[in-house]
């Protein structure tokens, strides 16, 4: 049990790697605090993990009103004494297309949604953790723009990778709290996101191949990934980029 009696928020928890890491950090003895736009997958995602026999506690908003983050933490206060780990999970692929062609409000929305969002968590979550003597912070990056280039893709990636400069300066900054900051990055993964870019089975087979492991992740494996930085297991880990990448960064297979 990993995370016993750890209070943990998880944004973007209703599908994908935020909903397997819910469910997998809950089975480790995690109390969990939910947020996601969409409520009814959001509820389903709870109700899974109370069956279950877990806990958890769901709360809908939108990542990109810091009013949201601060309800998250206060939610996990009010409902749990406290919080030990913030997994800012939440992103979006944006509206994919050439940079001539991308306008301002599509720019801003991606990374307010991929990287303001989780400037606005870690504000009202770093505070919290440290008063509990410590703990870790999480945010999902990615492989696109980090060890891949892809066409269309800009906005997207300039959101990710300021999560990787970010995580750098908040560990610094609230080391001597103990609280660590690490930021993710997956490689491809099986989620309904990723199914929007790799729309059909050429695309996913290319997406495949840029991995040396010749496949994409299932979601419970970047939540196992996860596990391990928001439990004591990675005690002396802050500051990185955690690849969980199938081999990604060293694959030059065509």
């Amino acid at each position: 049990m990993l995370l016993q009696d750890k209070v943990v928020i998880i944004t973007g928890a209703n599908s994908g790697i935020g909903a397997a890491s819910a469910k997998l950090f809950a089975a480790q003895g995690a109390k969990l605090v939910l947020g996601a736009r969409n409520v009814d997958r959001l509820d389903a995602v709870v109700s899974e993990i109370t069956v279950a026999g877990g806990e958890a506690f769901a709360l809908a908003g939108d990542v990109c009103d810091e009013a949201f983050a601060k309800a998250l933490v206060n939610a996990a206060i009010g409902e749990y004494g406290g919080l030990d780990v913030g997994f800012n999970n939440a992103g979006t692929l944006g509206l994919p297309g050439a940079l001539v062609d991308i306008e301002q409000d599509d720019w801003n929305q991606t990374l307010c949604t991929n990287l303001t969002s989780a400037m606005f968590g870690a504000k009202h979550q770093m505070p919290e953790i440290a008063k509990r003597g410590g703990g870790s912070v999480i945010f999902t990056s990615t492989f696109v723009g980090y060890t891949i280039g892809l066409p269309g893709m800009t906005a997207y990636a300039a959101g990710k990778m300021g999560l990787i400069g970010m995580a750098q300066c908040l560990a610094v900054e609230y080391g001597a709290a103990n609280v660590r900051v690490n930021a993710l990055v997956p490689g491809g993964t099986d989620t309904p996101m990723a199914a929007s870019f790799a729309s059909d089975p050429e695309a996913r087979a290319m997406v495949e191949k840029f991995h040396a492991l010749g496949r994409i992740a299932a979601p419970e494996e970047i939540a196992k990934a996860a596990l391990f930085l928001a439990s004591d297991a990675s005690s002396f880990v802050t500051g990185t980029a955690m690849l969980a990448d199938g081999g990604n960064s060293i694959c030059k297979a065509a």
